[in-house]
């Protein structure tokens, strides 16, 4: 029986009685489903970054730089795919487009458990194939687009955090279980392909998939709900694109999230080509630890502001790469592993604390401008939550894409010296960067914020 609630007019999240006694238990059911499709989508969208790692064993005759296209590439369709994903929730509905969005994975696991069963596929084929992993990634802009609009704002950092680190650890599920599943012969009974050389069976990591991604259509079918307050038009949201933050905050999460991403996806074959004698089985850890520090991240933010924990993150992310540069010269996989994982907890705690950055700086934005007459602040904060939303979904979109430029980096720089320092190098310029901007557009403010309030006002 189909969810007779489909649609809600009457949310009002910050109104306090009317969250305690209805709303959060509906946000609760909005936020489980929520995290479960975006859980598969992210594992369907790192997917290759365990399959690459496997293929010469199977008989491909690919290079490592085409291996690492392989593991690049969906990162890019998913960064792309995010922003159609960002507009499609106000649009057409948060549980209707998730509905939409889980089914769409049927695609890239189909493809997947064809074509890796089969070593005469040309590279240029196979490259299509992995490229429809990407619309794994469009989950999140959607995903996050929509659970913003359920929860209170004083909630809303730990809300988002616990969304994205449900999906963020989709990442560590695929790369801790794919080795396995690829080593069984079960599976196959769901489709006639052909075992690969090695005893390997390739096609099971797209296979597990399928009954997942049936289950979660369910559950957004007949749990989920849509917000009529949550719709508007495009060129409504288009709005966003003129605002300073958006890009100030979209090149930051690029810093964190895409970071997150793009060390998620290269990292096997990272630790393949670097440390050949070393099993791509830990891989999985630095994901795992980066996801459950996404929450953390929110929580801080909560507490003691985002921009402060945004900053200091990024001064612990360069130091981090730092680290990793010093081992990966030295050949110590120790000590390797271990920056690392210092860099993929940073990357989780940064994607927490920006993402709570963004409704707090578009609610004082609209506020600002409303000044003190109560219907206009009303109005104001609906704007600012429409904005926010939208902001979150398009800031998601742009960070996504280094899931593309870290792996394709690695690849480079191991072509051209043998080794991914001047890719880690370049990473480093980066974060300082993000230093500068955290501190000249935030750290700075707030600083004027207490000393001159109208002088910090004046330059909002």
């Amino acid at each position: 029986m189909a969810n007779r609630d489909a649609w809600i007019s009457d949310w009002d999240p910050e109104d306090e009685n009317y969250w305690a006694t209805k709303g959060k238990w509906i946000a609760r059911r909005n936020l489980i489903w929520s995290i479960i499709a975006e859980h598969f989508g992210f594992s369907i969208w790192l997917i290759w970054s365990i399959v690459a790692t496997k293929l010469p064993q199977a008989g491909f005759h690919y290079t490592t730089e085409q291996l690492f296209q392989l593991v690049a590439l969906p990162g890019l369709i998913g960064s792309l795919m995010r922003f159609p994903y960002t507009f499609a929730v106000p649009r057409f509905g948060g549980r209707n487009w998730t509905i939409v969005s889980v089914t769409l994975l049927f695609i890239p696991t189909i493809l997947l458990a064809y074509f890796v069963g089969r070593p005469d596929t040309p590279f240029r084929l196979m490259l299509l194939v992995a490229a429809t992993a990407g619309l794994g990634g469009g989950n999140f802009a959607s995903s996050m687009t929509n659970i913003s609009f359920f929860y209170p704002d004083r909630m809303k950092g730990w809300a988002l955090g616990l969304n994205a680190a449900g999906g963020n650890i989709g990442v560590s599920t695929v790369q801790l279980l794919a080795p396995i599943l690829m080593g069984c012969g079960f599976l196959n009974l769901y489709l006639a392909a052909p075992q690969g050389s090695g005893g390997l069976y390739l096609q099971n990591a797209g296979l597990i998939w399928l009954p997942l991604i049936a289950i979660a259509m369910f559950g957004a079918w007949r749990y989920m709900n849509n917000l009529t307050t949550a719709r508007s038009t495009f060129r409504d949201q288009l709005v966003i694109v003129r605002r300073r933050h958006t890009w100030v905050m979209s090149w930051l999460y690029v810093g964190t999230f895409g970071s997150f991403i793009g060390y998620s996806a290269a990292f096997p074959l990272l630790i393949k080509t670097q440390f050949p004698d070393i099993t791509i089985g830990v891989a999985f850890l630095g994901p795992l630890v980066g996801s459950i520090a996404r929450p953390l991240g929110g929580l801080l933010a909560d507490k003691i502001g985002g921009a402060k924990v945004t900053f200091w993150n990024f001064i612990a992310m360069a130091a981090a790469t730092v680290g990793v540069m010093h081992f990966v010269d030295v050949k110590s996989f120790a000590g390797f592993l271990s920056m690392f994982l210092i860099l993929f907890i940073t990357t989780g705690i940064g994607n927490g604390s920006t993402f709570r950055m963004i409704p707090s700086i578009f609610r004082e934005e609209k506020l600002r401008t409303a000044g003190q007459d109560p219907p206009a602040r009303a109005l104001a904060l609906v704007a600012a939550g429409r904005e926010s939303a939208a902001v979150i979904g398009f800031t998601s979109a742009i960070g996504a894409c280094g899931g593309y430029l870290i792996p394709r980096s690695f690849g480079a720089s191991i072509a051209v010296t043998g080794g991914p320092y001047m890719a880690l190098a370049a990473f480093l310029a980066f974060y300082g960067i993000c230093i500068a901007l955290t501190w000249w557009y935030y750290i700075r403010r707030s600083f004027l914020a207490q000393r001159a309030p109208s002088l910090a006002a004046a330059r909002v």
